[in-house]
This record gives C-alpha cells, structure tokens and sequence, in this order.
C-alpha cells in the first residue's frame, strides 16, 4: 500500500470514522464536540511559526510536559501548538498550561491530505516533534513538502508494532526516510526503525525522558498535610491506579481480603477514564464498599474504605497519599501505564503481567527489586499486605525505585540537544 492507496481508503472510511465518534461521544460527550477541528475547520486563531508538539492523550500530554516547559525556556520568542486526539488529553494540556499565551491548542486533524495541508497552511511550524509512536503518513509528506523537520520524540516501537508497519513498506519506509530524528529509548527500537527505513544518521538513542520526572517538594507536604487531616497518618493506604475496564472487579477483590487483616485500610481507586468514573463509583458501592468521591472535597473517615480518584491533573497528588501503589493496565492486556510515577515517589510499584508498553523500564525496575508483578486478587492483596507488615521491605523498594530513576536520568536533556539542531 502506498500513501495514494492510503489516503482514497482513509477517504472511503469516513463514515465508519464518523460512527466510532458517535458511539465514543455515547460514553463521554466531549468526543461530539469541537468536530470541525478533526477536519482543520473551526480552528482557533494561531500566531504561526514557531514549534508544533503533537501528544496523542493523557499519558504523551504528560511525558511532554517537562520538554515543552524547557522549549518555552529555551525559545522564549516562539510560540508552541500542542495538539492531540482525545478530550482527556486536550483536558490535560489546558490544565497543565493554563497560564502560558504562548501555548496554543486544538485537536490534531484527521490525516486526510486536505486536513493535514489546512492544519500546516494555518499553524506554519518551524519544527514539529511527535511523541512516542503517533506517525500519520499525510501530515509527515505535508512536512517534507514544506521543508518542515519532523522528530519523534521519547519515540518507542515495540516488536509487535515493528511487525504491523512492515507489512506496508511503501507507505512506511518513504514516511520514516523524510524524517529528521528519531530520539529513540532503546538500542533494539532504533534498531527497528533503521529496519523500517528510518536513514541510520537519524537515529539516537536517548533514553526515555520519563525517568526524567521531578517532583515538586510541595506536593509531599500537600499530601502529609492531607493525611494528617484524615487523621489517617497510622492507617495503611494504598492506591490502585489507572485502572481499565475488568480490573476494578479485581482490586476492590483485593481490598475485601486486606479489610479482613486490616480492618481500616484505605483504598484510593483511581479509574484511567473520566468516563468510567460515574460506574466505578456505583461499582464500589455495590459491592458494599463506604466511598468518597474525591470530587465531592468531603474528607475522608475512618468509615470510609475507598477513595475514588474522579478528577484530573491529581494522580501525582493522589500516589503521594498512598503508601504503595498498584499501576493498571497491567492486569488487563492493555500494556501497562508509567511505573516511573510512582517510583519517583519513593512508593514500592506493583503490576499485573501485561507490560508491553514499558518492557524497558519495568525490567529495570524488576532488576533492582522495586516491581512486584501480580496476576489477580488474591497475589495483589498478599503483595499489598506484606509491603503493610514489612516496612523495611517497602523502603527497600522504594530506595531501588529512586535508584534506578537517578542511573536513567539525562534523555531530556539529549533530546532537547537534538531538537536544538533541528530548530538552529
């Protein structure tokens, strides 16, 4: 297939776009709105030039923040147009910079020919830098025809993905060769680029800037302030985070068993979609659990058994809280979310099996003893309750977790020297 097929197929599959929207707009109504951006219609007014950040949703927004800060910095005469897919994701970028003019925002168009042409002829980007693994053919040739550099950046591509862009070689290897830089995590996914046809002088091996996480002092105080409140400095929390859908079921399971041995253990249960807030809460209370809701601001008892995490821009804040948390997407196989978070938090890290989308780093921090893999309620709750009953076995935990973020720290900084290139 090459980028002519791809595009009149991309064209004929339109309405069954359309009807993916609709039914994800039945589960979160944001998904119906601001649908004339999807087409680089209705675009807000952008000051053009300067750099353009593409994030696909909540998990790039965040990964990009610390280097779109450090662009901001560096560049202080540029403006910068974040862009992305989803409408937690755009919720996320308006939380994280509310209060920079230069940050400009809008959905990334579809990558129809005409859209991605209406979108570069509006924005006029100097630079565009894609996170992770997001490569759309027409908005890289739309580009190349502009004498546009594209970087990938903290760019990831697992075996499997490798697999599926080989079955198109026409379409991925012209798509990869006008590219200016890959700053790739590991040796064996530049690897796999190069095999793709990324040009081997493009391809740098920086390491993931998610190691590069700094946590702010305040936030701990915020978080022991909080806990003193509840009057629960004694009482052992634990947070399970990002949870899918199947694994709710599975971690409030477990919290039933810890209940048994700890009558007044606390869980935070933190849902990854908003959407999903409104029936896990009615999930929990079902299943018989007293639960807050942390939106509702009312505090937390000692009757209470289960936070609900149902705001965004606070998981951080909310692992701060816990004394070890459990990381989702994991349980089910969806591949895992960042166990960097957690572990930057000094909080001993538990997952569930399915990690494809963090092999690196969860074998990092396997090797140094600061990951406990879990396959169901019963090794969660036992995983959960020997980090209650053993601290010193916590603090080990925690201790590896911060050792193996300092040792991998520096990509940031590497991928900020090679988009410096690009930009000078």
């Amino acid at each position: 297939m090459n980028r002519t097929l791809y595009s009149a197929l991309f064209y004929l599959g339109l309405p069954l776009v359309a009807i993916r929207l609709w039914l994800r707009a039945r589960k979160a109504p944001a998904y119906a709105r601001r649908i004339g951006e999807r087409f680089s219609r209705s675009l807000p007014v952008m000051v053009p030039g300067g750099i353009w950040v593409h994030a696909v949703s909540v998990g790039e927004s965040i990964a990009a923040a610390p280097m779109i800060r450090a662009l901001l910095q560096r560049y202080p005469q540029l403006p910068i147009t974040v862009t992305c897919m989803t409408p937690t994701g755009s919720e996320r970028i308006q939380a994280l910079f509310a209060n920079e003019p230069r940050i400009q925002h809008c959905y990334l168009p579809y990558d129809l020919p005409c859209a991605a042409k209406r979108f570069l002829d509006q924005v006029r980007p100097s630079l565009a830098v894609i996170m992770e693994t997001e490569l759309w053919p027409n908005h890289i040739h739309q580009c190349a025809k502009r004498g546009i550099p594209v970087a990938l950046a903290n760019a990831r591509l697992s075996e499997r993905s490798a697999r599926g862009y080989a079955r198109f070689p026409k379409l991925t290897r012209p798509m990869l060769a006008q590219m200016s830089l890959f700053a790739v995590q590991t040796e064996a996914e530049a690897e796999r680029f190069r095999q793709l046809g990324a040009r081997a002088e493009t391809v740098e091996v920086t390491g993931s800037i998610k190691y590069d996480l700094t946590i702010d002092p305040q936030l701990l105080e915020n978080a022991s302030a909080l806990r003193r409140q509840w009057q629960a400095t004694e009482r052992p929390v634990w947070i399970a985070a990002s949870t899918h859908e199947g694994e709710d079921e599975v971690v409030l399971a477990a919290h039933r068993r810890l209940l048994d041995s700890y009558p007044d253990a606390l869980l935070i249960l933190v849902p990854r979609h908003p959407e999903r807030f409104d029936s896990v809460y009615q999930l929990c209370q079902s299943e018989g659990f007293a639960t807050v809701r942390r939106s509702s601001a009312q505090p937390v008892t000692a009757q209470a058994s289960v936070l609900l995490g149902d705001t965004m821009g606070e998981l951080l804040f909310l692992y701060a809280l816990a004394d070890s948390a459990f990381v989702g997407g994991s349980l089910v196989p969806n591949g895992g979310h960042n166990l960097l978070e957690p572990a930057a938090l000094a909080k001993p890290v538990l997952s569930g099996p399915h990690l494809f989308n963090f092999l690196e780093i969860a074998t990092q921090l396997r090797a140094a003893g600061a990951l406990v893999e879990v396959d169901d309620a019963q090794s969660l709750a036992l995983a959960v309750q020997r980090l209650f009953e053993l601290p010193r076995d916590a603090q080990r935990m925690a201790e590896a977790g911060l050792k193996v973020m300092r040792t991998n720290q520096g990509a940031l900084q590497r991928l900020l020297e090679g988009l410096g290139r690009l930009i000078d």
